[in-house]
């Protein structure tokens, strides 16, 4: 069997075994599907009510559009199962590219680490609206240096059906010499998307999503809210574990929790503006683009997941694009850091669902496992920023810097 066969079977193993955990223990990974995609698609298609445009929405309007089409597949076969099969069909396109006839190694390394990533987060990586952006985004990433017009508008789309991808837009604007085709495309494609919106009559519901995310209460699995989860399995008065029926997850509440909850989103920026002025001094003194945007868009991504007061475990899936390009350009240098976003990501698919009702118990098995992946995030965090400090300008080369990244794979 070639290598190239063996890839794409191993892709069609892998989700075909994510496609059942999802629909398995009371589909409590792919509940959201289940549940919230195919009652929105149902809203939409019988033309009650359109969510983003007629009525409030926690997501960008393009979101609309998969959970759309799930539904009209969603006629010969369950909703659930559709969604599984679209997701799959994405991905198919995006891995058939980035493995190409298989012979560059960091590709092949690269497509290894993405189904490992996949099998490692489970159901919950695939029955969200991330899962579709994610090979969206990898497509952007590879295609940045040879089609800037076309990688900008794929990074704008993915950002307008779910707002991390923004990271990797903004990682680009500073890393990538025709940055003008980059802001181009992405202002150009978001036009037409803001255009069809107000066309529709969705004027007052366009940036709805971004209301709904400042306003959130501390999340239970972000890392921030270790604290209080820590606080809550001692018994402290005043720390506990809470639904919220209005954005359908749990939160943490404690000791000056509403400081925490208002200075986060600032820290949030304040992180990613210092991240993106290394970016740009770097950018200043020559560094190349293969030498930088892998490092500066992992610490975007990962800041976004590390000082956030939302922790949803389909996060996780933010970082494969990053990743999957910083193999394809340096698989050597870039082994260490992907063998720890996959214990995280393994870890992350334990506690949910698995330990899941265990952790909202306070078990201390739970809890520990809790605190060590939040731990394995922020380890992760400063290491890619170390990175990124650490990368070489055009006068560290010069003078013969040992460190420069290897052009291998070049995308």
């Amino acid at each position: 069997m070639s290598r190239r066969a063996a890839l794409w079977c191993g892709f069609a193993l892998v989700h075909a075994l994510v496609i059942v955990l999802g629909l398995v223990d009371g589909r409590a990974a792919s509940w959201d599907v289940d549940q919230l995609y195919r009652w929105w698609a149902g809203t939409t298609i019988r033309g009650d009510a359109i969510p983003g445009l007629t009525m409030e929405w926690i997501y960008p309007p393009l979101a609309l559009v998969p959970i759309v089409l799930a539904g009209f597949l969603g006629a010969a076969v369950d909703y659930t199962l559709a969604w599984g099969l679209l997701v799959t069909a994405a991905d198919a396109v995006a891995f058939g590219i980035l493995i190409g006839a298989a012979r560059s190694r960091g590709r092949v390394v690269a497509a290894l680490f993405w189904l490992a990533a996949i099998l490692a987060l489970g159901g919950v990586g695939m029955y969200r609206l991330d899962a579709i952006t994610v090979p969206v985004a990898i497509l952007g990433c590879l295609w940045l240096v040879g089609r800037p017009w076309l990688a900008s508008a794929l990074l704008a789309a993915a950002t307008w059906i779910k707002v991390w991808p923004a990271a990797l837009l903004l990682a680009a604007v500073i890393a990538v010499r025709r940055r003008g085709a980059i802001i181009g495309a992405g202002a150009a494609l978001s036009a037409v998307v803001v255009a069809l919106a107000l066309s529709a009559g969705g004027a007052t519901h366009l940036l709805g999503f971004v209301g709904d995310q400042t306003t959130r209460g501390l999340q239970l699995e972000a890392p921030v809210s270790s604290v209080y989860v820590l606080l809550a399995l001692a018994g402290s008065s005043g720390a506990a574990v809470y639904y919220d029926p209005d954005i359908v997850t749990f939160q943490v509440t404690g000791p000056n929790v509403d400081v925490v909850i208002a200075l986060m989103t600032p820290l949030l920026v304040l992180v990613a503006a210092a991240l993106a002025a290394v970016g740009a001094v770097k950018v200043a003194r020559g560094t190349r683009f293969v030498s930088l945007f892998p490092p500066l868009a992992l610490s975007l991504v990962l800041a976004l997941i590390a000082v956030n007061k939302v922790g949803s475990p389909q996060y996780m899936v933010w970082i494969i694009a990053p990743f999957v390009l910083a193999l394809v350009v340096d698989r050597r240098a870039w082994a260490a850091p992907a063998l720890l976003a996959l214990v995280m990501t393994a870890a992350t698919q334990v506690l949910f669902p698995w330990a899941y009702d265990a952790l909202l118990a306070l078990q201390p098995a739970a809890v520990a496992l809790l605190l060590g992946r939040n731990l394995l995030e922020v380890v992760l965090f400063a290491w890619i920023v170390a990175r990124l400090v650490a990368v070489p300008t055009a006068a560290r080369v010069a003078a013969g810097d040992p460190r420069p990244a290897s052009p291998e794979g070049h995308p």
